[in-house]
Order: structure tokens, then sequence, then C-alpha cells
């Protein structure tokens, strides 16, 4: 059940945050407002100072969204990381030990991959999810590509997705995207928005829906 619900809001908005800052205090002001303008699956990465304290306080303060960490390298990182309150689990590279126990404490695991060879591997191995990483380079085109005879396979490609290409993606096959610094960073753009990252967030979600519609 807990699976579910945190399957359930990756598919309902399409769409997981990906939070990597150079500090905590800057990864948790972001993430609220992400919220607070939509975001219901948010990806605090273990590159993150701090990361799993931003997860551990999230996850307290945010009970109806689903909050999870990213980077996760190995069995020990995945451990701390659900400790803290992660309920998925996301690594750039196919690992049996995060895997192992993301299945053990049935939180959600997302595999990174590149090749159909590695995409399979993740699935075969127990991967909830797989990560098309990095889609910057594996462009949408590609993924199309690959899912013409993987199309069983969830994929979600992060890095590189925005407003501008997000159709592309959906019309592609895949799953949900992940998107970072078209939110995160969005403060750094001129807005005349009062809260910048919230108006980001709002703004990504609306170009998904319209995606998939």
């Amino acid at each position: 059940m807990r699976k579910l619900r945190t399957l359930t809001a990756m598919h309902d908005t399409g769409t997981v945050l990906i939070v990597r800052l150079s500090t905590a205090e800057a990864s948790y002001e972001v993430a609220r407002e992400a919220i607070e303008g939509g975001i219901r699956a948010v990806e605090v990465t273990l590159t993150t100072p701090g990361a799993l304290d931003v997860i551990r306080q999230l996850s307290s303060e945010c009970p109806e969204v689903e909050i999870g960490a990213g980077t996760v390298l190995d069995a020990a990182s995945a451990y701390a990381s659900i400790q803290a309150g992660a309920r998925f689990l996301v690594s750039p590279q196919l690992d049996h030990g995060m895997l192992e126990t993301a299945g053990r404490y049935q939180v959600v695991s997302i595999c990174g991959a590149a090749t159909p060879t590695e995409i399979v591997q993740a699935v075969t191995a127990g991967a909830d999810l797989v990560k098309l990483f990095p889609s910057s380079v594996l462009n949408h085109d590609y993924a199309r590509a690959v899912l013409e005879p993987l199309g069983h396979i969830p994929l979600v490609p992060a890095g590189g997705v925005s407003p501008d290409n997000v159709a592309d993606w959906f019309d592609a096959g895949v799953a949900a995207v992940g998107v970072g610094s078209f939110v995160t960073k969005a403060a750094l753009r001129e807005s005349t928005e009062r809260y910048p990252v919230r108006a980001a967030a709002r703004t990504f979600l609306e170009a998904v829906a319209n995606a998939r519609a």
C-alpha cells in the first residue's frame, strides 16, 4: 500500500522534482516552495549537504508528499535514507544492494540506465521504475526508439526536461519525468513573481498535464 501511494503520486502528476543545491537550507526552502506549487514527489539527492536532515524534515512536515532520496549508490545509503523517511530511492546506476534494501523495506526503487540492456537488467533486478540517464544526452527520440520494443517498462527521463520539451518526452511514451533546474533555480531567472519557485512548479505541472492530454 505504501509503494502504491508513492507510485500513484508520480503517475498522477507525471513529475518528480530533483533537488540538488549547495546547502541544506536552500534545498529545504526550494522543496517547500515547490510543494506549495503542487509538486507531490520530491527527490533530495544525497550529494546535497545535509540531505538526510532535509529528507527527515520534509517527511515530517509534509506527510501528504512523497519524499525520496537520490544518488543512492549502495545499501548503506539506502538504509540511511529510509531511516530518515525516504519513500523512494533513486540511483544513477544499477546497484543490487540498493534494490534489495528498497524491497526489504517496501519503498519504491528507481534505477538509472542508458542502454536497452541496462534498462532490462534494472527491471529484472527489481526496479519499480527506470531512470533514463542522462536524458540531456539521450533525448526523446532515443527514448521513443528504446520504448518501441520495451514499451512495458516505465521509463523516467531525468536531466534537461523543461516545459518547452516535456510534450516530446510524453509523446515518446515515458511514464513520468524528473525536473530539476527549471524549478529549483527559478529564483535565479528574471521574474516578476513573488514566489518564483512556486510559480515555476505550477508552470511545469501545467505543461505536463497539457502534454498528457
